[in-house]
């Protein structure tokens, strides 16, 4: 299902041809970057293969503050994102205003999944909308919300998460979207880039290359000459691939999968994206993935893993980092 969510936002990477003058300006200067892939047009050694170790769904809960914030103070990962509309999002501000120089942004959250553990809007002008389902909170469902939920109410609801997450002090590195949500469909796509570019804040935009391309057309997914063309656009930088750390049955073979993942990645700039969580039973009743969770938090304290990564020659950033590296050399 991850990986699924991670193609179907690959469908719709594409925003508005419309751009301020600022942005088309640096547009100008993204194109002229020079390189094979992101991370050579960011400055890193020809061939490097880049990765940015990415936490999704802090604040959802404690238990994933409290397995993402140690990674991140060690560097054994170097990026995450939080939702703000969920309970622990206080948690994380709070902790931001100490390390200001973590790469945290924003997991855009425009669903609430869950059975028993849910959340609503952040903003107070969409009480009585169709962002909200009989119950009260988020639809549980993409689907729900594409086929009930105006462009001008997911609007009203982005602004809301990111003016929230300022006014607590956190000062986003980069925007995601919960579950695929704005990849959905081609109005959310068009907004979402456009905010990106409105507020300068990167998004996590895909380069499409010609073999890219093909792969995802021989998988059957819709990858039209309209939006690699759109996406070619784009005015801020992108990475070269984002893939989810692979599901599996135990943990060694979780480990297996992770090193067959790192092994073959091509060079650039790759986000590997996971959602680590300590073992409770709090966890255990919010999601039937509580297993997957738990061992993707234990395989970054691993030293067999640690280890691997670094006799692979593998080169870490985020998002903080490729921005500054993109504004030094435009």
């Amino acid at each position: 299902m991850r990986y699924f969510l991670t193609l179907l936002s690959l469908s719709f990477v594409f925003f508005s041809c419309e751009a301020n003058k600022d942005n088309n300006t640096e547009l100008s200067h993204s194109i002229r970057l020079k390189g094979n892939n992101w991370a050579e047009k960011l400055g890193y050694p020809e061939k490097s293969k880049v990765i940015i170790l990415h936490a999704d769904d802090i604040g959802m809960c404690s238990e994933a503050n409290e397995a993402a914030i140690p990674y991140l103070l060690n560097n054994q990962i170097q990026s995450a994102s939080v939702m703000v509309p969920c309970p622990w999002f206080n948690d994380i501000a709070d902790w931001y205003k100490k390390n200001p120089n973590q790469d945290i942004g924003l997991h855009l959250t425009l669903t609430s999944e869950w059975k028993q553990y849910r959340w609503g809007p952040v903003s107070n002008e969409l009480i009585n909308s169709n962002i909200i389902d009989p119950d009260g909170y988020l639809w549980r469902r993409v689907e729900d919300v594409v086929s009930r939920v105006s462009v001008n109410d997911i609007e009203t609801e982005i602004r809301a998460q990111i003016n929230r997450a300022r006014q607590f002090g956190i000062e986003p590195g980069h925007i995601d979207t919960h579950m695929g949500t704005l990849y959905s469909k081609v109005e959310y796509a068009e907004l979402f880039f456009n905010i990106a570019m409105e507020y300068g804040i990167p998004a996590n935009v895909i380069e499409f290359t010609p073999e890219l391309v093909d792969i995802y057309r021989k998988q059957g997914y819709p990858i039209t000459d309209r939006l690699i063309e759109s996406a070619s656009k784009y005015s801020l930088p992108k990475i070269d691939n984002m893939v989810p750390v692979p599901d599996a049955k135990t943990y060694d073979e979780i480990k297996e999968n992770f090193y067959k993942l790192i092994k073959g990645l091509k060079p650039g700039i790759t986000e590997i994206y996971f959602h680590p969580s300590v073992e409770s039973n709090g966890l255990k009743k919010i999601t039937n993935s509580w297993q997957q969770r738990v061992w993707e938090a234990k395989m970054f304290s691993d030293s067999d893993v640690i280890n691997f990564l670094k006799n692979e020659g593998i080169l870490f950033t985020n998002w903080k980092e490729m921005m500054k590296r993109y504004k030094d050399r435009i």
